[in-house]
């Protein structure tokens, strides 16, 4: 009699992974994702890949911020640098830049750069004195009345210019004449203004004196925490108040003259200071850390303030706005947001329960880099991808600044060195300053392959390149008991292929695998063979 013959099966499941995911610092993260990684990207995308080496273009003493404006930019050793080149004297600390046609705006120092004249100053002035005259005068070549200042012996045009608002203080006869008038005309030692702006003596009120004491003229500009540039226009913001230039002019913030060319100030009144500003979507745009107002209008007389109460920018972090993909990023008290001009949306749930503070980012336009410190004092920079909506870490680099310029992305780090990051254009491949090999590591979340039964690991066959130089040494970890295991030795073979990594069967609820290397490398393929237990049964801690 013929028996049936019984069907062999040895149980051995193969699972194939060939789409890599970003991070995900979460509990749920999938098969493919990495819960913690260093110094990967997604430029290869679905490879697993090692970011591309940075190259240092500087070394800053004394740092205090780069910019972009026409040419690369930066303060170092209490000095505004243009171009590598040593244009005036600021002082010591971190700076905010904007820029406005030729002029490269310098703040909290209030300062300017031209670009075209090679001109570097204050955007404010003043003169102080013991003696100050109000006068008539002439208007245009006209005759005018009780519209002139003269200071003998002063030469005006050394320290304003007609169209400047200047402000007078320290009368004590005429305490009216203490305004905010603005200069028609200069004439060696006198200023002109419209006719009847000043209190004279006289019953006419235009009979020439003199006011004598501690007098002075200045030309002033707000003590901005944070500044943007929009249609023409520098815009900027201190705890409350929002604020903008004269038209096409750095220097005058108290123009109000009732034409379109006009400054503009206007006072929030909400809870909070600001945090931050940009100009997006064609509108300069404010925040707090719970609101964000925008300024619609083309001239101060329609400009009109709309506010939301919604995500701002959270505070300490007005350096993380930057725009990637067409799209404004900011971290907010919640979290990384994506913002398109109406309610921002969150990004940064595969980041974690870490909460962050002190951001600086900055785009090379289709990606977000951000700098950040964690609650407890750690820093990561974070990489986002805008074409894939993934993230990545790079490192622990807490950098201050970002600026681009010439298709390449500058960092600069609290230590003073300015990195080009990202993928360097036009670099000498053989040029000093190329980082050496990166480090670099891929931790997965838990594989659990789909199956609540215990398993056990048996093979890992992975497809990889190296880069000459570099390797790999692959880790097996079971059910999170904190002790990685190699398995076989580091691979360091500089080509594409395939390798078969026996593993010693042990069996588990679940695995994770951690992937440690230095040097290029990119992963195609990752195969686990495994066999499937029995359901949990066993005691705990038992095999």
């Amino acid at each position: 009699m013929k028996l049936p013959s019984m069907k062999y099966a040895d149980g051995i499941v193969k699972s194939q992974q060939v789409k890599f995911g970003g991070l995900n610092h979460n509990l749920g993260a999938g098969d493919g994702e990495l819960w913690q990684m260093e110094n990967l990207t997604g430029d290869y995308a679905p490879l697993l890949a090692v970011r591309e080496r940075r190259y240092r273009s500087h070394r800053l003493t004394e740092p205090g911020g780069i910019f972009s404006w026409e040419g690369l930019c930066w303060v170092s050793e209490g000095a505004f640098w243009y171009k590598g080149e040593r244009k005036g004297e600021l002082t010591p600390g971190r700076k905010t830049f904007a820029a406005l046609g030729a002029y490269v705006v310098i703040l909290p120092d209030k300062a300017y750069y031209n670009t075209l004249t090679d001109e570097f100053g204050p955007l404010e002035s003043a003169w102080e004195g013991q003696e100050l005259s109000f006068e008539n005068g002439l208007l245009f070549e006209e005759a005018a009345e009780a519209n002139t200042i003269r200071a003998p012996g002063v030469k005006w045009e050394d320290y304003f210019r007609a169209g400047d608002a200047v402000t007078i203080s320290g009368c004590t006869k005429h305490q009216g004449n203490n305004k905010t008038p603005i200069i028609r005309e200069i004439d060696g030692d006198k200023l002109y203004f419209y006719e009847y702006v000043f209190e004279l003596d006289g019953d006419g009120g235009i009979t020439p004196y003199t006011e004598t004491g501690e007098l002075s003229v200045k030309r002033t500009v707000p003590d901005l925490r944070h500044i943007c540039e929009n249609e023409n226009r520098l815009w900027g913001c201190d705890g409350n108040t929002i604020y903008a230039s004269k038209l096409g002019d750095i220097f005058n913030w108290n123009v109000f003259d009732g034409v379109a060319t006009d400054s503009y100030a206007v006072d929030t009144g909400s809870a909070g200071e600001f945090t931050g500003c940009v100009s997006f979507l064609g509108y300069p745009v404010f925040f707090k850390e719970d609101h964000i107002y925008k300024v619609y209008g083309s001239m101060p007389s329609n400009f009109e303030v709309m506010g939301s109460a919604t995500m701002g920018v959270a505070a300490g972090s007005a350096g993380s706005l930057a725009i990637a993909g067409e799209t404004l990023f900011y971290l907010s008290r919640a979290g990384v947001v994506a913002y398109s001009g109406g309610i921002p949306q969150p990004i940064s749930a595969p980041l974690g329960l870490e909460r962050y503070q002190n951001a600086v980012a900055g785009s090379d336009g289709l990606k977000y880099y951000i700098s950040m410190e964690t609650i407890t004092g750690g820093w990561s920079l974070f990489v986002y991808d805008t074409q894939r909506g993934v993230w990545h870490r790079e490192d622990a680099t807490r950098a201050t600044h970002f600026a681009r310029w010439g298709g390449n992305l500058y960092l600069l780090t609290q230590g003073g060195e300015v990195w080009i990051v990202g993928r360097p254009q036009g670099i000498d491949p053989a040029g000093d300053g190329w980082e050496e090999s990166v480090p670099w590591l891929a931790e997965f979340g838990d594989f659990v392959e789909g199956n609540p039964n215990k398993k056990g690991v048996s093979k890992i066959q992975i497809r990889l390149e190296l880069e000459d130089g570099a390797q790999v040494q692959v880790y097996i970890q079971f059910d999170t008991d904190g002790e990685w295991q190699k398995v076989s030795s580091a691979i360091g073979e500089g080509v594409k292929r395939s390798y078969y990594l026996p593993i010693i069967p042990r069996r588990g609820d679940h695995y994770r695998m951690k992937l440690e290397g230095r040097g290029g490398c990119r992963i195609y393929s990752l195969v686990r063979e495994y066999y499937s237990g029995s359901e949990l049964k066993s005691k705990p801690g038992r095999q």
